[in-house]
């Protein structure tokens, strides 16, 4: 499992407003680019958002998924990456002083994220979440500091879709 953590210069509340805005998704997560909602409302239980990521000349279009969601305090996610697998992404904010602790702990589900894990993809893992928690802390600092707000959008004040295109 690769535990990783930062603590943030933010509130768990203004953290939890960057992971509550599915749009600001691909600005924090390393790999995907611009989200949209598939289903749900997030980052609500069940509520899931699509994304491509470039891979060379190839872009896999993946989906998560939120497993489970305790306002202001943790975010599960399920990560579909194709042919890759799936992954447990979990997410916990903890107030640390005036700041925030911001806890990630992921591990593969199924495919050949599964089949494939080791030492040598747990340092992957590792470097992944390094980056993934450094553009967290930029993202969140500067909505903190009201630099920011709203960014690439917000899909949590987006309508459920079903996937027919039909909110």
């Amino acid at each position: 499992m690769a535990v990783r953590h930062r603590l943030i210069n933010a509130r768990p509340s203004d953290v939890w407003e960057v992971l509550a805005d599915g749009g600001a998704y691909p600005r924090w997560v390393v790999g995907p680019s611009a989200a949209e909602p598939v289903r749900g409302q997030w980052p609500y239980t069940d509520a899931a958002i699509r994304y491509e990521v470039p891979l060379g000349p190839l872009r896999l279009s993946n989906e998560t998924i939120v497993r489970r969601c305790e306002e202001g305090a943790a975010l599960e996610l399920e990560a579909h990456a194709g042919p890759l697998g799936t992954a447990r992404i979990a997410i916990e904010l903890r107030p640390w002083g005036d700041g925030c602790l911001v806890i990630v702990d992921e591990h593969p589900l199924q495919g050949a994220g599964g089949l494939l894990h080791n030492a040598g993809f747990e340092v992957l893992i590792q470097l992944r979440h390094r980056a993934m928690l450094a553009r967290l802390a930029k993202l969140c600092e500067a909505r903190a500091r009201g630099e920011e707000r709203g960014g690439a959008g917000d899909l949590a004040a987006t309508p459920a879709s079903d996937g027919s295109g039909h909110a």
